[in-house]
């Protein structure tokens, strides 16, 4: 009975699922079968799509190993872990698949390259300020901030392992507060004193037409019952971090938002009728465009090139 199988070996599935140029096929058979269908798979780009199978990324793999697809960790689970159903205990995540999210792979490596994060000389991680947008309002921070952590969250909802994001929510808030800190000459604790509503909750005030209101920071729990998110990264943070919010105080601030000049001894406006009219071909345009004003502070010698083509 050792040597009989579990299964019967006639009773062989396929599932195959693509997504652009990315696909995944689960078989229900032996490493021979996976080394046929590849084989095929294989003979089928080249001749028909005229294309070439890359050996790197096309893995066989068991079901109990990961496989990337997608940015998820996708494997069947093989655990006897009980749980109770009604009046009786039932292995209900045996055989099931599971998704992971590859979290030094995705996450750690995106706080890395967005300067989060980094490493100590004695190994240990540390959040830190984001140096490129201490030129941003502190709604422009808060909001980008909210945009990336809610826009990762969101696409790793369907993970077995979500709560694990808490450490990347963790070191995202006090990145934020830190950029806070940087751009104010502050400290982390007086900007939490500063934004605090009274009511153990830290937000940004901002004014609207109907009245004030708080930008508070997103919750990385909250982003998994999100349905359908649509946050943005606000265009004049991507493309400039140079940006005010009044006419004043981005004469005041001396920096021409096209060259990043702090040294100039003339800063003039350059004024357009209408930002619909602009084409986006130069890159003042684009950043006009980005920003969606219709005046950019200038040195004198950008605005003179301007004007000269």
């Amino acid at each position: 009975m050792v040597k009989t199988p579990c299964k019967s070996q006639t009773d062989k599935k396929m599932k195959y699922i693509r997504y652009a140029d990315d696909l995944i096929i689960g078989i229900n058979g032996n490493k021979d079968d996976c080394r046929r269908i590849k084989e095929q798979l294989s003979e089928f780009i080249a001749t028909i799509l005229k294309m070439e199978l890359s050996e790197e990324k096309t893995l066989i793999t068991h079901s109990g190993s990961h496989a990337r697809f997608l940015s998820y960790d996708i494997k069947v689970r093989r655990t006897g872990q009980l749980k109770q159903k009604g009046k009786f205990s039932q292995r209900t995540l045996n055989n099931k698949v599971e998704l992971n999210i590859p979290l030094e792979d995705k996450i750690t490596k995106f706080m890395f390259n967005y300067k989060i994060i980094r490493q100590k000389q004695n190994g240990d991680i540390q959040y830190t300020a984001r140096k490129s947008m201490l030129r941003c309002t502190e709604l422009e921070i808060v909001t980008s901030y909210n945009a990336e952590l809610r826009g990762l969250c969101n696409y790793y909802s369907l993970a077995s392992n979500f709560a694990k994001l808490d450490y990347f929510a963790y070191n995202m808030e006090y990145s934020c507060l830190k950029t806070l800190a940087a751009k104010h000459k502050s400290s982390t604790r007086k900007i939490i004193a500063k934004y605090q509503d009274g009511n153990g909750k830290w937000g940004v005030p901002y004014e609207t037409k109907n009245g004030s209101k708080r930008c508070y920071f997103a919750k990385f729990r909250e982003c998994r019952e999100t349905k359908n998110s649509n946050d943005v990264i606000p265009m004049n943070t991507k493309y400039s971090t140079n940006s005010r919010n009044t006419f004043e105080s981005r004469l005041k601030a001396k920096i021409c938002e096209l060259c990043g000049d702090k040294k100039a001894e003339h800063y003039e406006i350059h004024h357009i009728r209408k930002v619909k009219n602009l084409k986006g071909k130069e890159f003042w345009e684009q950043m006009m465009i980005a920003k969606r004003r219709k005046t950019i502070v200038l040195c004198r010698a950008c605005h003179h090139k301007i004007h000269n083509n």
